[in-house]
């Protein structure tokens, strides 16, 4: 390969790798060993740490998976750490007190379910998983020292949360400062080249690039993901505040919500959530900039991330449901169905039913929508739980879910 070419290359991956990104430490560093990975044709190893107290992934939390994707769909390896070791110390939190260490048997069941939805993103076969427990429960306590050692308090105070703690007098326990130490030893483990995580975890990733250095080890570039903003296009996205689309949600309703995020947060969208080369990017931007309507390209969004999660044929559907149900006003034809016994014959006997199928949280939130026009049989707003339903009824329940009822009359 000729230096022209070994250039090409490293600058169109160093393009990929930079795609909305929030910023990367070690630029250099990186290029060195992206050079070396393509004249020797062996792949980087890229770390990423798991977090087993927060099994649920919504597109926030997947911003960093894409990026991942995208580094194995270059040909590098992904190994991802899942801390149980670490997780059985408590994670500080940023917040006024320690995080709650997490017994075995919910690290291990937060993991499993984790993986089943990263894997949704990620080639299973391509990605490795360890747990931080094979190499952290083997050190001796003169190793440990050795670890503590390289750090002083002074340097550790300087992450955010033990500062704000310290400041206030709010207790920190000595074992707290072992978590981000311990984390960094992952990166010493396996010989990380390159770590990613969100800009939330910047202190402990640079942790593992200093470990590396006392190690003798070259060190591993930090490459720092940014929040992604919520529906609301103001707050992070986030279950608690309602304004986030969950990678295992239905494709109808993950269409929908696509089609809901702000006009100005279309180009971040597709930059954090979803693989779209920078060439493509770069058109789209300047269709925006040249006047296009936003629209066409919310649903090109809207289209490729539930393409990313769901089967062709449905998130084909979810656009054709989108475009009946929201577009053009009318009733799809092909909805979720119900099963109703012939017992069943108001909404006041449904609710129980709903409520079990997954089609609201709770009776209270049907009621509230009820009684604030939120209820559709057949298009014609029910008003009342005595208001009649029966087979073949077409219910509209809020902005986005519809169900059709259907008699069991065996």
């Amino acid at each position: 390969m000729t230096n022209e070419v070994m250039k090409q290359e490293i600058t169109r991956q160093m393009r990929i790798i930079l795609k909305g990104s929030a910023h990367l430490i070690g630029e250099e560093d990186l290029r060195s060993k992206l050079e070396r990975s393509i004249q020797n044709g062996a792949p980087l190893t890229i770390k990423f740490g798991m977090d087993p107290s927060a099994p649920d992934i919504h597109l926030g939390h997947a911003v960093v998976l894409r990026k991942l994707k995208q580094l194995q769909d270059l040909g590098h390896h992904i190994i991802i750490i899942i801390g149980d070791f670490t997780g059985r110390i408590g994670d500080p939190t940023g917040k006024s007190k320690g995080r709650r260490a997490l017994l075995e048997k919910e690290i291990l069941f937060n993991a499993q379910t984790y993986q089943e939805q990263v894997f949704r993103i990620l080639d299973k076969n391509k990605t490795e998983v360890r747990y931080n427990g094979e190499w952290l429960e083997l050190l001796k306590l003169e190793e440990i020292l050795k670890l503590a050692s390289t750090i002083t308090v002074a340097r550790m105070l300087e992450r955010d949360d033990f500062e704000n703690r310290y400041s206030h007098n709010i207790p920190i326990g000595l074992h707290e400062f072992f978590y981000p130490l311990m984390q960094a030893y992952d990166s010493v483990a396996i010989k990380a080249d390159l770590e990613l995580g969100g800009t939330d975890q910047t202190f402990n990733i640079l942790m593992g690039r200093s470990l590396q250095k006392s190690w003798g080890m070259e060190p591993q570039a930090a490459l720092f993901m940014p929040i992604l903003e919520g529906l609301d296009g103001v707050e992070k996205m986030s279950k608690s505040l309602g304004n986030h689309i969950g990678i295992l949600e239905d494709a109808n309703v993950m269409f929908k919500k696509v089609m809901e995020v702000p006009d100005n947060l279309i180009i971040r969208y597709f930059e954090l959530s979803t693989d779209i080369l920078p060439d493509e990017l770069d058109k789209i931007k300047t269709a925006l900039d040249n006047g296009e309507n936003p629209r066409d390209y919310k649903l090109l969004l809207a289209r490729t991330i539930t393409a990313l999660y769901h089967k062709p044929e449905a998130a084909a559907w979810a656009e054709e449901f989108f475009y009946q149900a929201f577009t053009r006003k009318e009733l799809p034809k092909d909805v979720p169905e119900l099963v109703i016994s012939p017992t069943v014959n108001t909404i006041s006997d449904l609710i129980p039913l709903l409520v079990q199928e997954g089609f609201a949280s709770g009776s209270n939130e049907l009621r509230r929508l009820l009684h604030q026009g939120g209820i559709r049989v057949n298009s014609s707003k029910a008003t009342c739980l005595t208001d009649s339903v029966t087979d073949g009824d077409i219910l509209k329940i809020g902005k986005k879910k519809f169900v059709r009822l259907h008699t069991n009359d065996k």
